[in-house]
């Protein structure tokens, strides 16, 4: 078989195409940027004489819609070329891209439905809805999107990538892009698609086991720490007093102690041993039970039958989720504490390198949330609402959870966005340094780390990690931005 190419027989007048795209968006932007610099600004809207409007377009104007169609035509020739990939019968005439356009198909099916609904909907969805009316919100609610779906269609659905995470070739071993197998078993997938790595594992599956990998930890690392951070900084901010002043304190001196050393200090081999890992985790996971207590508490105080309900429901479930998320009875190696609860109740275990990787996310992000939610409660504290839930009678973690959370939620749902791609980030980080959830875990840092020895000679191994990994934060950086706009018009 011969190698594929990038673009198939649809390249023969898609190349031309995207090529003229780059280069008038390319003129389009340094157009901008001269008549930016020469004094110009965008048009505005006139109001006529019969009260209707009229936007006075100017020189930037037309440069910026010249940016933008350039775009629109350069997103076009990519559906051509996954179409391409849909529609032709060999992966020769496919190309690289049709054939990865064509394993991405359940990616898209998923995405085409989830924009049909939403935008059909909107009105009727609140802040998400409004999302679709920011151009901003939905490019990044897209990538987003794509990434989460990509994720489920590997990790739990195993339908995108094409070979195992892990599945070695050593003769494709460093090949590039489109390389066929020199002897492919009977249903095995016959291309490497985006080449093979320095063991000889294709690129292509790594990245998407990759991203359910990241995805996998990074909301659920960020939820946690919200968590402890609403936990702390509503009442710091509400109470003030010698209670703020002492969980400031904390917040500060966690926020001053280096990342990346503490990640090294809690991968030390006695540090491990003596069990700090699973001692932070005591502290940090009890938070969510208490939260929920509180706030079903705090709910349903004069409803006993239903607070009691819920809290006990929550109780109940988050202990045993608790319990089985600090004990390990199979590592011998841990403090007997944490070997204690029975193995019939113990519903999961998670790996050491995992657990660290997620206390130390945890902790990390907290501080920086407990200042966010006390800065909030200091000024929302003081509004009316606040004060007419005081004449009325209600508890003080009531008006918290009930009356200055839920009119915080904007700030806070764009800092969880934010958040989730610097925790991404760090994520990718740890993995470069080889502090990441495995040796032999796909996650974007580590594929970046391994791929990067040979970056000058064959540069395809670290690339797609590094433009995923780029794409999904660049996604929920402009998702927040769309998020932040809409809430500011509430």
């Amino acid at each position: 078989m011969e190698p594929l190419t990038w673009t198939g027989t649809f390249g023969t007048f898609l190349n031309p195409l995207i090529l003229a795209s780059v280069v008038i968006f390319i003129l389009g932007f340094l157009a901008n940027t001269v008549l930016t610099l020469a004094g110009q600004r965008a048009g505005e809207m006139v109001v006529n004489p019969d009260h209707t409007l009229t936007l006075e377009r100017t020189s930037v104007d037309y440069a910026l819609s010249t940016m933008k169609y350039a775009v629109l035509l350069f997103v076009l020739c990519c559906v051509g070329y996954v179409i391409g990939g849909i529609v032709l019968p060999s992966p020769e005439q496919k190309g690289i891209l049709g054939a990865m356009g064509l394993r991405l198909l359940p990616v898209w099916i998923a995405l085409i439905v989830t924009f049909v609904v939403s935008i059909s909907f909107k009105r009727r969805l609140g802040l998400y809805g409004k999302l679709f009316d920011s151009p901003i919100g939905m490019a990044g609610f897209g990538l987003v999107m794509f990434w989460i779906f990509a994720a489920i269609f590997s990790g739990i659905f195993p339908l995108v990538p094409t070979h195992g995470a892990i599945d070695l070739v050593s003769s494709m071993r460093n090949e590039l892009p489109g390389t066929p197998l020199p002897n492919p078993d009977e249903g095995d997938y016959p291309y490497y698609l985006l080449g093979g790595d320095n063991l000889g594992r294709d690129v292509f599956s790594r990245v998407f086991f990759g991203a359910a990998d990241v995805l996998k930890i990074t909301p659920a690392a960020t939820l946690f720490a919200f968590m402890v951070g609403v936990t702390l900084g509503l009442p710091a901010g509400y109470f003030g007093g010698k209670l703020d002043t002492v969980l400031t304190f904390i917040a500060n001196l966690a926020l001053a102690f280096p990342v990346i050393l503490l990640f090294f200090l809690l991968v030390t081999p006695e540090i491990v041993a003596a069990g700090v890992p699973q001692y932070m985790s005591m502290v940090l996971f009890l938070f969510p039970i208490l939260f929920l207590v509180v706030l079903f508490n705090s709910r349903y105080h004069t409803d006993p039958v239903r607070r009691n309900i819920f809290v006990g429901a929550a109780l109940v479930v988050g202990l045993l989720l608790y319990f089985s998320l600090i004990s390990n009875r199979d590592d011998a190696d841990l403090p007997g504490l944490f070997r204690i609860w029975p193995e019939a109740l113990d519903l999961f275990d998670i790996a050491g390198n995992l657990l660290i990787v997620f206390v130390s996310v945890v902790f990390v992000n907290s501080p920086t949330v407990f200042r966010i939610v006390r800065g909030i409660v200091l000024d929302v504290k003081t509004r009316d609402y606040v004060a007419a839930a005081q004449t009325r009678g209600e508890g003080p973690w009531y008006i918290m959870l009930w009356e200055i959370l839920p009119n915080a939620r904007g700030p806070l749902i764009v800092d969880f966005c934010l958040r989730i791609g610097y925790t991404t980030i760090l994520l990718g980080t740890l993995g470069f340094f080889g502090l990441g959830v495995s040796p032999e875990s796909p996650d974007w840092g580590s594929t970046i780390n391994e791929g990067r020895r040979l970056l000058t000679i064959y540069p395809h191994p670290a690339l797609p990690p590094a433009l995923a990994l780029m794409s999904l934060v660049l996604g929920l950086n402009l998702l927040a931005d769309g998020l932040r706009e809409e809430s500011l018009k509430d």
